[in-house]
């Protein structure tokens, strides 16, 4: 049953007010029409909000009869306060750990409004795969983010999508990747000699690698991308990693003025005297220049180069499917995504190798065995993909990593219409939640190991091969670049990327915390960061 607006109830309110002041009088003896209109009002402003806060979610809601967790409500609160739990995801582990279900799990958020989590596979494949297009990025997200990644792929839903994911899809195809290796090898290379240095220049070996981490895969996304080398692993004042570093920073103040959008619409937020206001208008501004220039300068190189490129920008521009605005919305996406998944990844990476120095040995070993020389993979003809994706342990670690540390840790889906998942009536605009952090670490699905980093759930005991769902029964329990139409379209890449900065970092460094008694704090408003960096004490090692 839909409820009333509060457009109806200041109508029906009229209503009443003009009938009983012309017909009533001696009922309602009010001295005006308008104070009979106050009184009405606000009667029916407190019937309404009792029906929104008691009756509907406690008596009507099609979710009551569903399992909810076992603490942490309060009234009205409900369990809005889970909105700022750190690291994120992390609540929505517990509430699946501890909460008995079907797939489902319901609570109530602020003012008691439902919320859903998907928690097995059946249902996360019903919502990701199979009504994909029933549901889509809440809009007050989408505003959001577009501040920072324009209105490109990741922003677009229903056939818009599909238009753009078409006309990108080429880019990404395994072919084209196969054809990437040899950049992302030679980008690790050089990303290790430009540690090396760093480290020759230090008292103590003691670095902080995201901040490299975030250089290399700017380098990789800006040749695979653009078709051009950025260079930011030889500038080291680069301006858009500048511009990058400040968005992404995991800092308490960003998390809050995320959140806060969520709760208030935009112009309330930019009305705001908030510094942080400044700052972004000032980042996003230079982002947006900066790829305007990138768009302008590879149309001019297009028209000069007599071989066709296949990086994503010339292919966009030879679809004539995009005005020069849509190239920059793209390239904003891609600069963004295409850099922070596997710089993400790739810091987190290290972190599990300090930490297990077993598995950190065990991994060079393999990368030495098979490997005599980082210049043996850059020889003319060799199949360096195929090569890498052969070496098990080495998958293992990247699948391992991939799974503990997904890059977005929580999305959210609203539905779009009055839908169905699994046989649950989902009545149009129910906000859920997909959660690769929770989902990937649930010991339902993965386990009683499963918060433990144990890269052998990706080998087969008997073979001694990789296998494709780890220690879990279905590929819908690892949900880091999610499925179906809505997928992260840079999957493939991303994981070739990382195969390549691994194998080359692993097999060039040792690498320790550089305080062994650190506990590393993931954070971030959007994407999973260390909140302190992660500082490494580093070691080259002859190859």
């Amino acid at each position: 049953m839909e409820s009333p607006s509060h457009i109806h109830i200041l109508l029906f309110s009229a209503l009443e007010s003009v009938v009983s002041f012309y017909f009533f009088p001696r009922i309602f003896p009010a001295s005006t029409l308008s104070a009979i209109f106050f009184i009405f009002s606000l009667a029916n402003g407190s019937i309404y909000l009792f029906y929104l806060l008691i009756i509907y979610p406690f008596v009507l809601s099609p979710f009551r009869h569903l399992p909810k967790p076992r603490s942490g409500f309060y009234p009205l609160i409900g369990h809005g306060h889970i909105m700022f739990a750190r690291p994120p995801g992390s609540i929505y582990l517990k509430m699946m750990k501890e909460t008995p279900n079907d797939g489902m799990i319901h609570f109530r958020s602020l003012f008691h409004t439902d919320r859903l989590i998907l928690t097995s596979p059946a249902v996360i494949a019903d919502v990701l795969v199979h009504r994909s297009y029933d549901f889509e990025k809440p809009p007050w997200v989408r505003t959001f983010l577009k501040q920072f990644l324009g209105d490109g792929l990741l922003m677009t839903e229903g056939d818009e999508h599909k238009h753009q994911r078409r006309q990108i899809m080429p880019a990404f195809s395994f072919r084209h990747i196969k054809e990437l290796y040899p950049v992302f090898w030679q980008k690790s290379i050089e990303l290790c000699s430009t540690v090396a240095a760093e480290i020759r220049e230090t008292s103590d070996s003691v670095l902080e690698v995201n901040h490299f981490s975030t250089k290399v895969t700017m380098d990789i996304i800006g040749m695979a991308g653009l078709g051009r080398d950025i260079g930011s692993l030889k500038n080291s004042d680069d301006e858009l990693i500048k511009n990058y570093e400040e968005i992404l920073e995991p800092t308490t103040e960003k998390g809050v003025y995320f959140i806060l959008h969520i709760l208030f619409p935009p112009w309330v937020m930019k009305a705001l005297p908030w510094k942080l206001n400044e700052r972004v208008k000032v980042t996003t501004t230079n982002l947006k220049r900066i790829c305007r220039e990138f768009v302008q300068e590879k149309k001019a190189r297009m028209k000069m180069e007599s071989e066709e490129q296949v990086d994503i920008l010339s292919i966009m521009i030879r679809s004539n499917n995009f005005s020069d605005d849509g190239l920059v919305d793209q390239l904003l996406t891609f600069l963004a995504a295409g850099h922070e998944t596997t710089s993400s990844a790739f810091t987190w990476a290290t972190h599990l190798l300090s930490i297990h120095p077993q598995i950190q040995t065990r991994l060079r070993e393999e990368i030495r065995q098979n490997i005599p020389s980082p210049k043996a993979l850059s020889e003319p003809g060799f199949d360096l993909a195929s090569f890498l994706e052969s070496l098990p342990y080495l998958n293992a670690v990247c699948n391992e990593t991939l799974r503990l540390f997904p890059t977005i840790p929580v999305s959210s889906r609203v539905a779009k219409c009055d839908t169905s998942i699994c046989g649950q009536y989902i009545p149009a605009g129910t906000l859920f939640f997909v959660v690769p952090w929770a989902v990937n670490r649930n010991p339902h699905l993965w386990g009683p190991d499963a918060e433990s980093f144990n890269p052998d759930r990706w080998i087969d005991a008997e073979t001694g091969r990789a296998n494709y769902v780890g220690s879990a029964d279905s590929n819908y329990s690892f949900l880091t670049f999610l499925h179906g139409p809505r997928s992260c379209i840079g999957e493939k890449f991303a994981r070739a990327e990382l195969r390549a900065l691994i194998t080359a970092f692993c097999g060039s460094f040792e690498m320790e915390m550089a305080d062994r008694n650190e506990v590393v704090i993931p954070g971030g408003t959007i994407t999973s960061k260390p909140v302190n960096g992660m500082r490494l004490r580093l070691k080259p090692v002859d190859w």
